[in-house]
């Protein structure tokens, strides 16, 4: 039995049709490796992967990464966009109000009760996204003392 190997990220964007650049493949792995980072972060680490990278640039990478399903845009009200690798299942987001960290959430276990709607208005719904909102442990912390 042969062992079933994971993909390399040049196969990855290969796989859903993307040409395969240095600059592709480093930010593919920056958003991976990072947690829920905006474009100046990407693009920060980016350029420590493989030099200069422009911002446009950056930005049309990650648009084509996402639309490809790689990876996860998600803008909470009043933020920036953020990405993200984790993708291929319907967990959501809580967001501190004070700071702006992002953590993902799991979705209810069980039966996908998040994916039952009030009235889906006749909409065939195959995911749903939640942001929960209040502060993290840190900003509760400071904003008690």
């Amino acid at each position: 039995m042969i062992a079933s190997q994971t993909p390399s990220t040049a196969e990855e964007l290969r796989g859903v049709g993307l040409r395969v650049t240095a600059a592709r493949v480093a930010l593919l792995e920056t958003v991976r490796d990072g947690d829920h980072l905006g474009v100046e972060a990407l693009a920060s680490g980016v350029r420590d992967r493989v030099g200069h990278v422009s911002l446009q640039a950056v930005y049309e990478a990650l648009h084509a990464l996402t639309a490809a399903g790689l990876v996860r845009r998600i803008e909470p009200a009043g933020s920036p966009a953020r990405f993200e690798g984790r993708i291929g299942d319907n967990h959501h987001h809580v967001v501190c109000r004070s700071c702006g960290v992002v953590a993902d959430v799991d979705c209810a276990v069980g039966e996908v009760p998040c994916l039952t709607a009030s009235d889906d208005h006749g909409f065939s719904i195959d995911e749903a996204e939640v942001i929960y909102w209040g502060l993290c442990p840190g900003c509760s912390t400071a904003t008690s003392a």
